[in-house]
């Protein structure tokens, strides 16, 4: 399914750092200035993610998911906060970094429309805290755009979100990508209590019978050409 009667925009921010300093810069940033500026600024949840095994890879990276009500609404961001003082005051060691100590490698931006099934973001229902909880961020990408949009439709018509949701995986959002690096695709970002629960999900899921149904019918096949997992964390300012 298309996107035109949709109005919501996700963008999905993604932070490319160097080392601890940086991580610890942007940090900073994010907890005191940008996520209060975007609560002032009518925006109630925004979240941020690490890597949940930040070992693995050698890179740092920091996700950050603001949902937008509309395009307009994201245009109308960086104006405003140009004249939010708290803002600038907060962020100022942020901001006014230097060019030969900058705080972060480059920002990554993927802007996402909502499925029609899900509109709107979800605050998952978990019991852990937050340092203990893992969330799934997945990208799926096809071959080409209208089969990429054949997996939308799988979500949205062939009821694939009904089925998330039936199984209790605390889905955050789902979205159709619009811009980013490695379209055509979708992403979706699931949580879970912990590495065990989201294990546990994931064989339910794929024992169940109305996904070994939904994935065996002839017009869904071969519409992922890759399959992208990232476990993340929560950190202890994120909305989500």
């Amino acid at each position: 399914m298309g996107s035109a009667a949709r109005t919501g925009l996700y963008q999905l921010k993604i932070y490319h750092l160097k080392d601890s300093i940086q991580q610890n810069a942007v940090e900073q940033y994010l907890e005191r200035a940008y996520l209060p500026a975007l609560h002032r600024a009518g925006i109630p949840h925004v979240g941020v993610f690490k890597p949940f095994n930040p070992g693995v890879s050698d890179e740092r990276k920091i996700y950050v998911f603001i949902p937008f009500r509309s395009f307009d609404e994201l245009t109308r961001l960086q104006p405003r906060l140009d004249k939010d003082r708290e803002y600038l005051s907060e962020g100022a060691a942020y901001l006014r970094a230097p060019h030969d100590a900058p705080v972060y490698q480059r920002i990554e931006t993927i802007l996402m429309t909502p499925f029609v099934k899900a509109p709107q973001p979800d605050i998952p229902q978990l019991k852990n805290s937050k340092p203990k909880r893992v969330y799934e961020l997945r990208s799926y990408e096809g071959p080409t755009e209208m089969i990429s949009r054949n997996k939308i439709e799988m979500f949205n018509a062939g009821d694939e979100i009904g089925l998330f949701k039936r199984l209790n995986f605390n889905a955050v959002f789902y979205g159709e990508v619009i811009a980013g690096g490695t379209m055509p695709n979708l992403m979706y970002m699931t949580a879970f209590d912990d590495k065990a629960d989201r294990d546990a999900h994931w064989k339910t899921f794929g024992a169940d019978s109305q996904w070994k149904e939904l994935s065996a019918r002839p017009e869904y096949q071969k519409n992922v050409s890759r399959n992208i997992s990232l476990l993340l964390s929560p950190t202890a300012y994120s909305d989500f």
